[in-house]
């Protein structure tokens, strides 16, 4: 399902316009990113999920191609944990 796809749903569910449904949807995921880039707070999404900051420490790698090693450092990445009850959905 794509973002057009969600969009569509929600218009012909709740009657209303796609162009003020595609506004909400923006503005929600807008909200997400804001929160996650640059307050670097979690989003906790009850009965759905939390979007989470996870933190990845410095590692060594290797490039086998070129035998050697290189250093990827420490950086933070966005995660989503669905919720038990979403999860206990998925398994009926």
């Amino acid at each position: 399902m794509t973002k057009a796809d969600i969009i569509n749903e929600i218009a012909t569910s709740t009657g209303i316009a796609k162009k003020d449904v595609s506004a909400v949807v923006e503005s929600f995921m807008e909200a997400i990113k804001d929160s996650l880039l640059d307050k670097k707070e979690n989003v906790y999404l009850r009965g759905f999920g939390s979007f989470i900051i996870k933190h990845r420490a410095e590692k060594t790698a290797r490039n086998i191609s070129k035998n050697t090693t290189i250093t990827i450092p420490a950086h933070d990445f966005p995660s989503f944990k669905p919720a038990k009850t979403f999860i206990e959905d998925m398994k009926k």
